[in-house]
């Protein structure tokens, strides 16, 4: 059978316990919430397993004793105790692992240190509970928004500008004439007279000759 073994690890640092605490255990609670409800009574809401708590209760000997000491790869419990402490300064989570059935394998975070140095009068040894509190990564998603382009506005078409000729009038022209050259037809003069009433004036018969017309085309 294999003996049962509580390794604390930092990174490539490891420190095994030399004597094992009496027992693996630890408190594993679940988050709950009463709400009295009118009409109902009492009601519950059922939320989450919390983080679960471990408490490590044995001592660090002076010396190897075969009688309780697990393995010889110790330091001084001097040297535990400062090592202990540097981890928790370092304000990082750890790794707790006890192999055997009832295994662990969590990330922690050192909560309390608690030393009681040569206690019954045990000279070097260092008694203390170590508590410690499992540690969940925690992975913020971020979402990307994409806002769709407003299509473009549709440009209106532009009217078709009307196209026009200028005209100079000549000697013997008269509205008629100069329609029946552009239209081929004498009765559209009033377009010529419609587009030219600044230039003519009031009566269309009378053009004289260097007058310039816009002839609508």
């Amino acid at each position: 059978m294999m003996a049962v073994e509580f390794w604390l690890i930092n990174g490539k640092e490891k420190l095994r316990l030399p004597v094992n605490p009496p027992s693996n255990s630890y408190t594993s609670s679940f988050d709950y919430d009463e709400t009295t409800v009118a009409g109902l009574g009492e009601i519950t809401r059922i939320g989450y397993r919390k983080q679960r708590d471990f408490s490590i209760e044995t001592f660090w000997p002076a010396s190897y004793n075969p009688v309780y000491c697990n393995y010889r790869g110790f330091i001084s419990p001097a040297s535990f105790v400062k090592k202990i402490e540097s981890w928790r300064d370092e304000r990082e989570p750890i790794r707790f692992v006890v192999t055997g059935a009832g295994g662990v394998n969590v990330k922690v975070t050192i909560r309390d240190f608690e030393v009681n140095a040569e206690k019954f009068g045990s000279p070097g040894d260092i008694y203390f509970t170590l508590n410690l509190k499992e540690y969940r990564d925690v992975t913020i998603k971020t979402a990307t928004v994409t806002t769709k382009k407003k299509p473009a506005a549709k440009k209106r078409p532009s009217k078709p500008k009307k196209k026009s000729k200028t005209y100079t009038v000549k000697k013997g022209d008269c509205l008629w004439k100069i329609a029946k050259r552009y239209y081929g037809k004498g009765s559209d003069w009033r377009k010529i007279y419609n587009a030219n009433k600044k230039v003519i004036g009031k009566n269309p018969n009378l053009i004289y000759p260097g007058q310039k017309l816009v002839i609508p085309l």
